[in-house]
């Protein structure tokens, strides 16, 4: 099936079509082409070689009429498409050559290429992994998500305070995507509704709308070695038109102000949500998504069945999070509607095609939304929300025989909100947590009510990474050290990884480990002397958290304790102490202005460090500006501790902790989200666990949590009245009341846990062999953590393939 791509795509073909390219397509000289138009001549030639082997693969799914897989996500954060295409394709070597016989160095093509950064974090992560590895899987595929002219912002430190700057991605991202505006989708906002009956048929007519149009934008996605491609088709908003009659009465603002108003809908990842313009534009945004998509599925089942009956057998739907629920009342609406289903036969099509991944357990992410603007945006979806409520109500209350009490907490629309968390279970055949623990949480807590009705919808799918691109392309001293020892059949199965195993006694071998961990260090030290001029110890522990800045996630935890460190150097400057190099990257969500401290707090706390000329070489903090995918790449293969410390049962999964182990660091952190699996695979004696378990925080909640209680060591109560009095003339009286007074995460309770394993971590890194063989199992252990391996659970217990 297809083009053998390793065989067909040589060094001379690759040649050719570069300068082709560069000929007949950009009209430029090779001779006299600067860097930029190389990498859009690569670029292109990589795309259109994707898109032919995309041809194939499509048409050969379609004329086996298989079962298609479509991933729903308001993010996808794909990073750097260029790399992980050449090597997907297997012609990283071929291209390589090719534009060396031009004079080009393909690492300053790579280099070229801006992150797309259409993700906030791990769940926008998350779903790029699974797009790589549905399609080397081979399964039929597509993700879909807006294509936001800015991602997530840029971050700039500037005084220590975060500062979000545009991102300005697509000049050189756009390249990647292929324009598709014969597959533009109209959708309608506002307006009011007209129903009836007529002939023993219920008719409805949406009246004046306002609509904006969906053109897809596709960017392929090939899977590793496999025939697969997937797509992932992103939608960008465009205004039906410029508005002449309010020109012609002189209302010059508003006759461009409602174009700029329906293209907003797809300007920026994440609005602000701290103000109603904010809400409604994300309300705004989330069924832009879902009505696109939802139509886009329905047109090319259409076009290969000709009836929408076996719709849920031939098409699943997986809900990434909340944010894309309304795809289930969008679709009731066009069985409804538009091709006159009647309600139980749309709601058995509904039920069969959607499936919801729950990521957290925090009641902020279960979104709720105020029912007026819900009824007000989308009149005709209200309506139908409403049906759905009020034919579950009674389904609890004449089936199950339920009070109004329980009703109340399990139903759609109660007191002025619309629960989309409750709307996904309701309507979804599956619902899954992304770890063991996590799985059992939603379980016991979040939808118990549920999980009691119907026990068989709720399974576990333990996250997973795209494990190639963060080992295979990111870590080539492994990489070589692996081939060396068990092969490279790890490459197709990561499960194989696990033969290294037979090399944790062999003295060469964990020698070998230790030298490219100090290699991958020394080039993630050159990386921060370039940008901050600052120059790395690279005989001290490389300490790493990097993820989301969020309470829950306890940076604060962190710095708390690296300030206490400082204190106790300052009260022992010659007591034995192991060199360690704290590695934070975090970007806070622009509304949330505790997490802004924070940084603030850990920048000002690296700056009074660095400027201690006694301690410095001991203790060092690094912050990395505008943490991204690319540098993920850079830092994961340098890690030695893997910082993973939240608060038990507050973590769904984490897939940062899976990269980081890939890579040989040791996790450091809470028997919390997929830490338990990790601890499972490698061996509780290769894992650094602290901290109450998720059974002994909700004893302590229910039994009433007071902080002041567990401030009984001296360098804590000091470093709690530096907050507040002040660390480098810098105050932080909000993060120093939250911890004495509130602590929702419970930072105090675990902090003697906390420092205690730190010393541990210590203790073991000064035994090199030992640590090294700690390092050993959980890289052989971590194949289990592939991505591949998710979507397999998803194709056998979720999709049905």
């Amino acid at each position: 099936m297809g083009i053998d791509t390793k065989k067909h795509y040589t060094k001379a073909v690759l040649e050719n079509l570069i300068l082709d390219t560069f000929k007949n397509d950009m009209l430029i000289d090779p001779e006299h082409a600067s860097d930029e138009a190389y990498y859009e001549a690569l670029c292109r030639v990589t795309r259109g070689i994707l898109s032919e082997k995309y041809k194939f693969f499509d048409a050969h799914n379609n004329a086996r009429a298989r079962k298609k897989v479509y991933y729903m996500s308001m993010e996808f954060l794909m990073g750097r498409s260029l790399k992980n295409s050449l090597y997907n394709l297997g012609i990283q070597d071929a291209m390589t050559a090719a534009l060396d016989s031009l004079g080009v160095d393909i690492e300053r093509m790579y280099a070229l290429e801006p992150d797309a950064g259409l993700g906030n974090g791990g769940l926008g992560r998350l779903a790029a992994c699974y797009l790589d590895a549905m399609a080397t899987n081979e399964l039929p595929a597509m993700g879909y998500s807006i294509l936001y002219e800015y991602g997530i912002f840029k971050q700039r430190i500037i005084d220590g305070w975060q500062t979000e700057t545009p991102d300005y991605w697509l000049p050189g991202g756009s390249v990647w995507l292929k324009v598709k505006p014969d597959r533009t989708v109209p959708v309608k906002f506002g307006g009011r509704i007209e129903e009836g009956w007529s002939g023993g048929h219920h008719w409805v007519n949406h009246v004046e709308y306002q609509t904006v149009y969906a053109v897809p934008h596709d960017m392929y996605v090939p899977g590793f070695d496999s025939e697969g491609v997937a797509v992932l088709r992103l939608w960008k908003a465009k205004s039906p038109g410029f508005d002449m009659e309010a020109f012609n009465r002189g209302d010059y603002v508003n006759s461009v102000g409602a174009a700029s108003a329906a293209e907003a809908i797809s300007k920026v990842l994440y609005p602000n949500d701290n103000h109603a313009e904010g809400k409604m534009l994300r309300l705004k945004q989330q069924y832009f998504l879902t009505a696109a998509s939802i139509s886009d599925i329905v047109r090319r089942h259409l076009a290969l069945y000709g009836t929408l009956d076996n719709f849920g057998e031939k098409n699943a739907v997986q809900i990434n999070d909340t944010h894309p629920t309304l795809a289930i009342p969008e679709l009731m609406r066009v069985l409804l509607d538009d091709c006159g289903y009647g309600w139980d036969q749309a709601w058995r099509i509904v039920t069969d095609t959607f499936a919801y991944t729950n990521h957290t357990v925090m009641a902020e992410a279960l979104e709720k939304w105020n029912e007026d603007i819900f009824r007000n945006l989308l009149p005709r979806i209200y309506m139908i929300v409403q049906e759905i409520d009020r034919r579950f109500c009674e389904l609890l209350r004449e089936t199950y025989h339920y009070d109004q009490y329980d009703i109340d907490r399990m139903r759609v629309i109660y007191d002025y909100q619309v629960r989309m968390a409750n709307l996904a279970v309701i309507a979804s055949h599956c619902v899954n947590g992304v770890s063991k623990l996590h799985s059992q949480i939603i379980k016991d807590s979040v939808f118990h009510d549920y999980y009691k009705l119907t026990p068989d919808k709720f399974k576990n799918v333990t996250n997973g990474i795209a494990s190639r691109r963060w080992l295979y392309q990111s870590n080539p001293g492994l990489t070589k050290l692996l081939f060396d020892t068990i092969g490279d059949s790890w490459l197709h199965d990561m499960s194989h990884l696990g033969r290294f195993e037979r090399f944790a006694s062999d003295k060469q071998a964990l020698e070998r480990l230790a030298a490219v961990k100090k290699e991958n260090k020394q080039r993630l030290a050159k990386y921060v002397l370039d940008a901050s001029g600052v120059t790395l110890n690279t005989d001290s522990i490389f300490d790493v958290q990097v993820k989301r800045l969020h309470e829950y996630k306890r940076q604060h935890l962190n710095a708390l304790h690296i300030l206490t460190e400082y204190l106790w150097l300052k009260d022992n400057p010659n007591a034995p102490f192991v060199p360690k190099t704290y590695i934070f990257g975090a970007k806070a969500a622009p509304g949330y202005f505790l997490a802004k401290q924070i940084i603030k707090f850990i920048c000002t706390l690296r700056d009074m460090i660095e400027g201690d000329a006694a301690v410095r070489d001991k203790l060092r903090i690094v912050f990395l500006e505008n943490y991204s995918v690319t540098i993920s790449e850079l830092l994961m293969p340098a890690s030695e501790i893997s910082e993973q410390i939240s608060l038990a049962g507050t973590e769904a999964s984490g897939t940062g902790n899976m990269k980081l182990m890939l890579n040989g660091a040791i996790t450091l952190g809470t028997l919390d989200g997929a830490n338990i699996e990790i601890g499972e695979h490698a061996g509780s004696e290769n894992i650094l666990i602290f901290g109450m378990t998720t059974e002994e925080v909700d004893a302590l909640r229910a039994a009433g949590y007071h902080p002041s209680d567990f401030i009984r060591d001296n360098y804590l109560r000091r470093a709690l009245d530096m907050l507040s009095a002040g660390i480098c003339n810098q105050q932080f009286p909000d993060i120093a009341n939250s911890l004495r007074f509130n602590d929702p995460y419970m930072v105090l309770a675990d902090f003697i846990s906390y420092r205690d394993i730190q010393k541990k971590a210590s203790e073991l890194y000064t035994r090199s062999e030992g640590w090294q063989r700690m390092s050993l199992h959980n890289i052989a252990a971590s194949g289990y953590f592939c991505a591949d391996r998710s979507i397999n659970d998803y194709s056998h217990y979720i999709w049905n393939l």
